[in-house]
Formats: C-alpha cells, sequence, structure tokens
C-alpha cells in the first residue's frame, strides 16, 4: 500500500472516472455540498425537510438554496416527499444518488487496495 497521498490522489482519479459516466448530470460546488449535507443528515437517520436546510446558513441564502433543491430535483439528485404537516416537504436522496454514493464507495475501496 502506498502513502495516504498516494491512496487519495487515485481516489481523485477514479472519481473523476464517475463523473464521465452518465448516471446523472453534473453538480455545481454548491449542489455537491447540499447532497453531502443531506447524505450525512440520511447517515444519521435523521428527517430534513426544506424548511431545515433554509435554517442551514453555511449553504446559502434561503433563495439560492431553494434554486439549487429545485435544480437538483430537475437533475434527479434529490426528492421532496410528502410529511404529515402538508406544508413540510422532506428532503431525500434518490435511489440514482444513492448508487452514486456507492460507486465512491467503491472507488475508496479500490484506491485503498492500490488496484
Amino acid at each position: 500500500m502506498g502513502r495516504p497521498a498516494d491512496i487519495y490522489l487515485r481516489f481523485l482519479q477514479l472519481t473523476e472516472a464517475l463523473r464521465g459516466l452518465p448516471a446523472l448530470p453534473a453538480l455545481d460546488p454548491l449542489e455537491e455540498k447540499i447532497l453531502e449535507f443531506v447524505a450525512r443528515m440520511r447517515q444519521k437517520n435523521e428527517r430534513l425537510s426544506v424548511r431545515d436546510m433554509m435554517a442551514q446558513s453555511a449553504l446559502g441564502s434561503p433563495a439560492t438554496l431553494h434554486a439549487r433543491i429545485t435544480s437538483m430535483r430537475e437533475k434527479g439528485w434529490l426528492l421532496l416527499n410528502d410529511t404529515e404537516d402538508a406544508r413540510r416537504k422532506q428532503v431525500e436522496l434518490t435511489p440514482a444518488a444513492l448508487r452514486h454514493f456507492d460507486k465512491l464507495a467503491e472507488a475508496f475501496t479500490k484506491a485503498a487496495k492500490g488496484s
């Protein structure tokens, strides 16, 4: 196994190859940050509403967030599902977004093995 930096650089090469696959449209840097935030909340089994996201000032202004969530829904990365309160929508990853994270995990494992 190589140095940690070598593993990371192999991982970056593998993830760059994933970006070339036609699974889902590319995200801009803010959308990637939003995707990672939604994924972390999912991993913690925490429900995440649009309103919860609007409270995250680190992700941008409410108007910016709303535009990005809309864009990410159109690109197939996010779903908005109804909750018991019709005014609140729950933000979730699409099956395609979950497959994207599976592919990233596979790339990381492959990079760590050095193959």
